[in-house]
């Protein structure tokens, strides 16, 4: 089964971020490199990637047979995903031990989602 790990954002973690030092930043940094290391060679990881800010992004609906677009960010709420893991295992409590070994854990938290199994859409 795949499942996402999803870390977010916000001011305040964005403001901790800030205050860590050089050092402090580095080992963040380096325990996400760790976690990806391990579940790569695990063969658990499928992708993993951060994100920048949700200013960076463009939305795009569909508005009286129009496209639009328009610039980020997008809603009211203050968080936003700052980054992702996709990996497969049997289990979301494996997940789960993983995620909590990421140092975004000790902010706001961290979202473990299944992934739908869209092969179920190909008929077979």
């Amino acid at each position: 089964m795949k499942y996402l790990i999803l870390i977010y954002s916000n001011p305040k973690s964005r403001a901790a971020w800030d205050k860590l030092t050089d050092e402090q930043q580095m080992k963040f940094g380096q325990d996400h490199y760790d976690l990806s290391a391990k579940l790569r060679a695990s063969g658990e990881l499928i992708v993993s990637e951060g994100l920048p800010g949700p200013e960076t992004g463009k939305g795009v609906s569909i508005r009286d047979g129009e496209v639009v677009v328009t610039d980020g960010p997008f809603a009211e709420a203050k968080e936003y995903l700052a980054g992702f893991y996709l990996v497969e295992a049997d289990t979301i409590d494996e997940v789960v031990a993983h995620a909590a070994t990421l140092p975004d854990a000790h902010n706001d938290g961290i979202e473990v989602r299944p992934v739908w199994d869209m092969s179920m859409l190909d008929g077979t």
